[in-house]
């Protein structure tokens, strides 16, 4: 796509054996701003699913050779087609039709007749849905990187005063050399859970909370809750990282590493490093320094002993 193209509408394929319904749907998704595509039954969608990768699936329950419940079941069977949207239309008062197809794999359903603002309803939560689902980390729960960007962008253009926290698990290396990365997995779960209990226990309004991926986190919040609320972090984290040590290396406060050359180092245990960027109007020209700041600041805070918390304090990020 060349820069500045506008993005391609999202694609939405209706699948539906009565003609006056498919073409009712496919012009009302138009006029809202949806591209669509008509599958007369449950083989020529699949045909169609795999010519064009659609965003979503309208897929009516009663069809001739292959019906929207089978229909389901291939596309979640399907590795390439599992995670694709699926709106089931069915015929007022089956209920046994909305129970059998929510089992079957359909994310939401739709009870004929529907009027135009339901259709457009349910298609753009599901839409949003599924996106945010796609965005959320396996192993926090949490909203990822493109999310993360989204909230920073969204707080720079309403022109608030706000804080960016990038953090960071010092030494993390060390817990998967010395114990896999299963107990590494353990020590990002519970950096991830005690940065939201301080998130939740901050005042209102309630703070924001990424994962941008591995032991880095980000957290959004007023320029008065920031320090606070890391703080505690920290002091929540240390306590929880201790525990899941071994009993001996948690006592004597390192543990012991073997390079390749087999010769034995000693890593402290883990601690954390955050960096924090406070925006104000005027402060900065584009969302994107806000976080470049917040990284370059926990750089800083890498270089201090123990956790460290380190805030920009210049004037201008110039």
């Amino acid at each position: 796509m060349s820069a500045g193209a506008a993005p391609r509408p999202e694609l939405i394929l209706v699948v539906d054996d009565d003609v006056d319904i498919a073409r009712f749907v496919e012009v009302n998704l138009r006029l809202h701003g949806f591209a669509a595509l008509l599958a007369r039954d449950g083989e020529e969608a699949l045909e169609l699913i795999e010519a064009h990768r659609p965003d979503l699936a309208l897929v009516d329950v009663m069809m001739p050779r292959l019906d929207g419940l089978e229909l389901t079941r291939r596309l979640r069977a399907n590795p390439l087609t599992t995670a694709l949207p699926i709106i089931m239309l069915t015929a007022k008062g089956m209920t046994v039709d909305k129970v059998v197809g929510l089992t079957a794999g359909a994310d939401d359903y739709l009870v004929k007749p529907f009027d135009t603002s339901e259709l457009i309803a349910r298609v753009r939560s599901t839409l949003r849905r599924n996106q945010e689902f796609r965005e959320v980390s396996p192993l926090t729960g949490l909203p990822g990187n493109n999310r993360i960007q989204r909230e920073v962008a969204d707080r720079f253009r309403a022109g608030d005063d706000f804080a960016v926290g990038y953090i960071d698990i010092d030494r993390f290396k060390s817990v998967n050399d010395s114990y896999g990365f299963v107990r590494g997995d353990e020590f990002i779960s519970a950096l991830a859970r005690t940065v939201y209990e301080a998130a939740t226990a901050a005042a209102p309004p309630m703070p924001f909370l990424g994962h941008i991926g591995g032991d880095d986190f980000v957290i959004i919040c007023t320029p008065g809750q920031v320090l606070p609320l890391l703080r505690q972090a920290v002091i929540d984290f240390e306590a929880a990282a201790d525990a899941l040590y071994d009993e001996r290396d948690s006592r004597r406060g390192f543990v012991e590493l073997t390079d390749r050359r087999g010769q034995r180092h000693r890593a402290a245990l883990a601690t954390l490093s955050i960096g924090v960027a406070v925006s104000a109007p005027g402060r900065y020209q584009d969302a994107r320094q806000v976080i470049a700041v917040a990284s370059e600041m926990k750089s800083v805070a890498k270089g201090q002993p123990g956790s460290y918390i380190a805030i920009d304090r210049r004037r201008s990020a110039d």
